[in-house]
């Protein structure tokens, strides 16, 4: 959450509420039309001093104790603000909209299961965020057909706004049903989800620079957009920037945490500017969240010749075909494995052809295999 820098000067009716409370400071009722007016206007500073000049004269009812832990929670102390809500639910504990604010909470914090728990159906039907929430919750526990069941449910009732189309629209990209991802995306307009979603399918049909700026459009609507700096760094790397495409392609990963095609895209983006430890620990990090992927060997091999450890790439790129005999990885590596290897020659020709020209069966290149596998290697549960 972001703190709110609070204005120079009180908004208008902040100002008149001000105003007269200098003629009346005892009135409770106008205190609490103020730290309202405030908290509109995001005037977090003011809305706090308001709450203790009212707790000051009485005790803050549950309205008001609300309003505190929505500004706590506005203010970035999640852990201040669930407690509030918490205390409030104790005497509450049907009151959907506390439900869905204590579910924030947890989810903010990490604690999906938590969240999914307090996401009972009053509470979704009762906000239409919540709703979102609770497609995002399923969606990072990895329950992903939970996720598209709820908001498709929601959707049929006519009550689909952009922010849950764009969620269902990630949502049918993880479980790899293109159409209806490209479907959601449409219809969501420009929601950052749906845009990064667009982007995708842009670089998919080997149109960066159109692709890019579906990515730019997600990012101005929220900077941490996982997906899109992953389809953003991609477009670059096609385009054969890949120095200014690195840090990005990195920071997605970072932030999807247990992404495969994230990883992998990371460990290329190094290899190519000529960092293969950088590249070796990107492509060792995919294989330890999952060791049945295909990619992850293959290009652990690339790495073996890259270094000159012939014996090894062998015995990975093996693994690597077997696992996915369509491996773009491991075709590259076999490919390597008939010209000299474990000299400068291998990295030149790793960082000079596998941009450019395909490999493999499908003779895809690495551009076009990073963004399959950006846009379908999803987080293992």
């Amino acid at each position: 959450m972001n703190v709110s820098v609070p204005p120079a000067r009180p908004a208008p009716r902040l100002q008149r509420l001000m105003g007269y409370l200098e003629a009346d400071p005892g009135n409770l009722n106008l205190i609490e039309d103020a730290v309202g007016a405030a908290f509109e206007e995001g005037d977090l500073v003011s809305a706090g001093a308001l709450l203790g000049r009212y707790a000051q004269i009485a005790p803050l009812p549950d309205r008001l104790r609300n309003l505190e832990g929505l500004i706590a929670l506005r203010d970035g102390r999640t852990g201040e603000a669930g407690a509030i809500f918490e205390g409030l639910l104790a005497d509450n504990a049907a009151d959907p909209a506390l439900r869905f604010n204590l579910a924030w909470c947890k989810a903010v914090e990490g604690d999906n299961e938590a969240a999914l728990t307090l996401l009972d159906d009053g509470a979704v039907l009762a906000s239409p965020r919540a709703a979102v929430l609770k497609v995002h919750t399923l969606h990072r526990l990895g329950r992903l057909e939970d996720a598209l069941a709820v908001g498709q449910a929601l959707d049929e009732r006519g009550a689909a706004g952009g922010e849950l189309l764009g969620a269902l629209s990630a949502v049918a990209m993880d479980l790899e049903d293109a159409p209806l991802a490209k479907t959601y995306a449409q219809r969501a307009g420009g929601n950052d989800e749906a845009q990064a979603a667009l982007g995708m399918f842009a670089l998919g049909e080997d149109r960066p620079e159109e692709a890019r700026a579906f990515f730019r459009n997600a990012l101005a609507g929220r900077q941490d957009n996982a997906r899109a700096l992953l389809g953003d760094g991609l477009a670059l790397m096609a385009m054969g920037h890949a120095g200014e495409a690195r840090p990005r392609i990195e920071q997605a990963a970072e932030l999807f945490g247990d992404h495969l095609g994230s990883w992998i895209a990371a460990g290329w983006a190094d290899l190519v500017c000529g960092d293969a430890k950088a590249s070796r620990a990107k492509f060792e990090k995919a294989l330890a969240i999952d060791d049945t992927f295909a990619e992850s060997h293959g290009a652990l091999a690339v790495i073996d010749l890259v270094e000159g450890n012939i014996e090894s790439a062998q015995r990975r790129t093996e693994i690597a075909q077997r696992l996915d005999r369509n491996c773009f990885s491991a075709a590259l590596a076999r490919s390597m494995l008939f010209s000299a290897a474990g000299d400068e020659r291998s990295a030149e020709r790793v960082r000079n052809i596998a941009m450019n020209v395909p490999v493999g069966l499908g003779g895809r290149t690495l551009a076009q295999a990073l963004s399959a596998m950006g846009a379908t290697a999803r987080p293992r549960s």
